[in-house]
């Protein structure tokens, strides 16, 4: 029984872990597949932390604070659109100049609102996404093993959680069987094709950074009003990173990018439940080495499997039209 507690334990921690890698990626995949390099994840999910967990400090809601988060995470995306598509510039550059700025800025805003070293106020019940438990859960907590599964892996989870759960079909069927997604695709691979159908590749790219930032918007809301109860310094702590590299491993595809969120996020429950646990011949292992070891699979990961992947053709390339 307790090798089940166990399992059962890591996994709902999967799952809430997973969440926000999911929803980056899905963004970042739409973006991409559309040919804009979406390396600024982290930058977008951190500005959506810090102005979700801010308005929802203010007003006491956790919706209106979910809101705010997706609207600063899509002002934040449309910068990187008019930088790189408008005038052309390096990708690249400028997700990075993002990520670097985020990180600056929401401490600097932080500080001079709330005066508590960047951080934002501790949120009330009422100013969070509070779990949702499914019917039957108390019914079937008496049920060894099933009442355990429903209540800890189906049951009890925020909403944004199942709907990062949802997200992943959505996406899949939006990109690979819609009109939409067909155009995304062609600007992608061949924005001179597009163009000359008469499709406006700066229009569709520029819906596909708006898209990228909604779903990056849910996942920095998540880090701060659903899984903690505040914004604090860099509280992504690279989850923007682990996400682009999950869309990486997964060949720019919803459901293997799904798959490799799933294991950074186990990978990350595993290192928390070995925090101060004696292992066999080596004893305690230091914090910081556990700590470690979703972002040492990552690199492993990419380094074995990232001269294999086949990313769209136009991606990173600025697109002139021809006069």
């Amino acid at each position: 029984m307790n090798e089940l507690l166990l399992l059962v334990t890591l996994l709902a921690a999967t799952a809430r872990g997973a969440t926000p890698l999911v929803l980056a990626a899905l963004g970042g995949l739409l973006s991409e597949r559309s040919g804009i390099i979406d390396i600024g994840l982290e930058g977008k999910m951190l500005a959506a932390a810090f102005a979700a967990a801010a308005a929802a400090a203010v007003t006491g809601s956790g919706w209106v604070g979910l809101a705010a988060g997706v609207l600063a995470s899509v002002l934040v995306g449309l910068v990187h659109g008019v930088a790189c598509i408008t005038h052309h510039g390096n990708q690249v550059v400028s997700g990075m100049a993002l990520n670097i700025t985020m990180a600056g800025l929401t401490a600097v805003l932080g500080h001079a609102w709330f005066r508590e070293g960047g951080q934002t106020p501790l949120l009330g019940d009422s100013a969070r996404l509070a779990p949702i438990t499914f019917p039957g859960a108390a019914t079937l907590a008496h049920v060894p093993g099933i009442g355990l599964v429903y209540g800890e892996i189906v049951s009890g989870h925020n909403a944004l959680v199942y709907l990062a759960a949802a997200a992943v079909p959505v996406v899949a069927w939006l990109v690979s069987r819609t009109r939409l997604g067909l155009r995304l695709r062609a600007a992608g691979d061949d924005p001179a094709a597009v163009d000359t159908a008469g499709i406006s590749v700066s229009a569709t790219r520029y819906l596909a950074v708006v898209m990228s930032g909604a779903l990056c918007g849910l996942a920095g809301a998540y880090l701060s009003i659903a899984q903690h109860a505040s914004f604090i310094r860099d509280m992504t702590a690279g989850k923007g990173y682990l996400a682009l590299a999950a869309l990486i491993f997964g060949h720019w595809s919803p459901v293997p990018t799904l798959t490799a969120c799933l294991l950074f996020a186990f990978a990350d429950a595993v290192q928390a439940r070995l925090q101060g646990t004696a292992l066999p011949v080596v004893g305690v292992v230091p914090v910081q080495l556990i700590q470690a070891i979703p972002y040492v699979l990552t690199v492993c990961l990419l380094a074995g499997f990232v001269g294999r992947t086949v990313s769209p053709r136009a991606l990173g390339v600025p697109y002139v039209k021809e006069r």
